[in-house]
């Protein structure tokens, strides 16, 4: 070792040494001090002499104070800013004050969250410009998305603007007056223009979350307003008084829904339920609205069972009269009673997606007579003999719907019973026996779906018996071989040199030669029909669907249509009905819906025997605005 490194160690050892007893002696001086303050802050240390005893200490008897827990400091809560989504309106229930640890939220539905860089240039979301109560798109207080009454009572109100203009070619009679002095044809210029709209409020209160279980109870109102113009292009067809010209513009007010809903109690713990429904309500009895699909007053009880495999309704309407123009609720009872009770079964012989569904409905109706709003007889019949009667049909159902495997299946099976007390064609009480059976088969290929569909109503082959054949619905409103978009379901058609009748009515394809769907009676003396249809429908993009429609339509037995025409030689075919409908959603919502649609039906032998052999054509667009 170097003598310098041998120096170095040793004067470290020194200051090591040197180090010690000042540690030793800091170590005794901190002790000190912790024992010191150890003591009562008022207790007084006397000093000592050396070489004596201490002196005495007086006793002190002040009685200590009770000791108390030490508090660390907790500093007052304060709110951390929070914004609900949307537009919820002013909380019912008032924050309490809070205390140093806690600051009660009694309303959990505006807790909200905190604010988020991310979301701030986003109108109405957290940290962003609120939501006004006219934004759709947020959650609203006046859309059910926020209580406005205590936790669990809500307020939803929708309106809704429906527009339609429609152009349409169909045959009709030139009448007693022409509008042209020198024309010899018996039809007239069958061109008309309809515009119609509706403007719809839905209000509705109800109680309780129904995300998992049925509501509480239930409040709707459905107030609807219609303004209807028709445009013809011949005298007498709007109204017998040819005086009243060609066109007609008409207003009406009407209540669609006002009725209260009750939930009566939970069938398991699954929340199967059982319900009642009391007032004006809508309801289709069965899938495709074949038999009975409208808007009236009456009781409901519905309800599920084992796991809501099972559904049921019990039904009685009580029938209102129609407005003739509008087809809305009319604010006078008509003397029909309708009672319905149906079962669903989902899952049917273990078919999964499959829904079967057995049915029993009840038409009663006393049909007293009534003029319609034109000054036109729709009770009874003004045709054969004119006399007031009484139906009494009884309808036994079957339906199935649902998909087996990747092939989709819809179809539905009606057998009528009953009696009607006099019918004006057969001029006698008659038996009702008639049926009526539709499929639709269904196959879809990524963006398309391949339909084909038939459909088959008896007709009665001999008008002046008494059973009475021929298939007639209650009211109904049929989404099938085209629907809305096929001309001979859409538009209304009268039997000309027939009477006062319809061959078919508006948004129905059977020719049940009724005045009036909405406020004729059911007639089963009737020619009956087939359809065999063909159809596509396309998803081209999120917003754009199309469907295609293309039917082959025969009358089933034109024996009563020969009888009333006084002619021997009328066909069984109608035509070929082709259609094409487009609906556009611009905004990927229902908030927006543009339909359009096209249909054209070629006449047929039988169609020609009754009228022309001039094609129809009937071109709507609609425009469905909603909040």
């Amino acid at each position: 070792m170097y003598r310098g490194e041998e120096m170095g160690v040793r004067m470290s050892h020194l200051a090591v040494r040197s180090i010690r007893p000042r540690l030793s002696m800091f170590a005794c001086a901190g002790l000190a001090s912790i024992l010191l303050l150890s003591n009562s802050a008022t207790a007084q240390i006397p000093r000592r002499i050396p070489g004596k005893p201490p002196a005495s200490q007086p006793v002190d008897t002040t009685p200590e104070p009770a000791s108390r827990p030490v508090e660390p400091y907790s500093p007052p809560a304060e709110p951390i800013t929070r914004r609900p989504s949307g537009y919820v309106g002013s909380s019912p229930l008032q924050r309490g004050p809070g205390s140093s640890d806690f600051l009660p939220i009694p309303d959990r539905w505006r807790i909200g969250g905190p604010p988020e860089s991310r979301f701030n240039a986003e109108p109405g979301a957290f940290g962003g410009t609120r939501a006004g109560p006219l934004d759709p798109y947020k959650q609203n207080v006046l859309k059910g998305d926020y209580p406005i009454i205590g936790q669990d009572i809500f307020l939803s109100l929708n309106a809704t603007s429906d527009t339609l203009l429609e152009t349409r070619r169909l045959p009709v009679p030139s009448g007693v007056s022409t509008r042209d002095a020198d024309s010899l044809a018996f039809f007239g210029a069958g061109r008309q223009y309809l515009v119609n709209q509706n403007f719809i409020l839905s209000v509705e209160l109800f109680q309780g979350d129904s995300v998992y279980r049925p509501r509480d109870w239930e409040l709707r109102a459905t107030p609807v307003l219609n303004y209807n113009y028709v445009n013809t292009q011949e005298l007498g067809l709007i109204d017998p008084d040819v005086h009243e010209g060609r066109d007609r513009h008409d207003e009406w007010l009407g209540m669609q829904e006002l009725f209260y809903e009750k939930h009566l109690g939970d069938l398991s713990v699954n929340y199967d339920f059982w319900s009642v429904r009391v007032g004006i309500q809508g309801f289709q009895s069965d899938f495709r609205g074949f038999l009975f699909s409208d808007n009236e007053p009456g009781v409901r009880l519905f309800g599920t069972y084992d796991n809501n495999k099972t559904q049921w309704n019990l039904a009685y309407f009580n029938q209102l009269e129609k407005d003739t123009n509008s087809g809305l609720n009319a604010y006078s009872f008509r003397g029909q009673q309708v009672f319905i009770a149906n079962v669903y079964q989902q899952d049917f012989l273990n078919l999964l997606g499959y829904t079967a569904q057995l049915s029993f409905h009840a038409n009663i109706d006393d049909g007293h007579g009534q003029i319609d709003d034109n000054g036109v007889i729709v009770r009874p019949a003004p045709i054969g003999i004119v006399r007031e009667k009484r139906v009494n049909a009884y309808y036994l159902g079957w339906a199935g719907d649902g998909h087996i495997g990747r092939l989709n299946l819809t179809h539905q099976f009606y057998w009528a019973l009953g009696d009607e007390s006099f019918n004006p064609i057969a001029g006698q009480q008659v038996d009702i026996n008639a049926q009526m059976f539709a499929v639709e088969l269904s196959y879809d290929q990524d963006w398309i779906r391949y339909r084909a569909s038939f459909l088959w109503a008896s007709g009665d082959d001999n008008p002046f018996d008494d059973k009475a054949t021929g298939f007639d619905s209650i009211f109904d409103n049929p989404n099938f071989a085209g629907g809305g978009t096929s001309l001979f379901v859409r538009q209304a058609i009268r039997l000309t040199g027939g009477g006062g009748v319809n061959t078919v009515n508006r948004n129905s394809f059977l020719p049940d030669l009724r005045t009036s769907k909405e406020q004729g009676q059911a007639n089963f003396v009737n020619p009956g029909l087939f359809i065999y249809n063909l159809g596509t429908d396309f998803d081209i993009t999120p917003k754009l669907k199309a469907l295609a429609n293309v039917s082959w339509i025969r009358f089933a037995d034109t024996q009563v249509l020969k009888e009333l025409e006084h002619d021997n030689k009328i066909g069984r075919d109608i035509g070929l009905d082709y259609s094409i409908g487009l609906q556009y959603r611009p905004f990927l919502n229902n908030n927006a819906i543009i339909n359009f649609g096209a249909a054209a039906l070629t006449p047929g032998n039988g169609f020609r025997d009754l009228y022309s052999s001039q094609t129809l054509y009937s071109v709507f667009m609609g425009i469905t605005l909603s909040y």
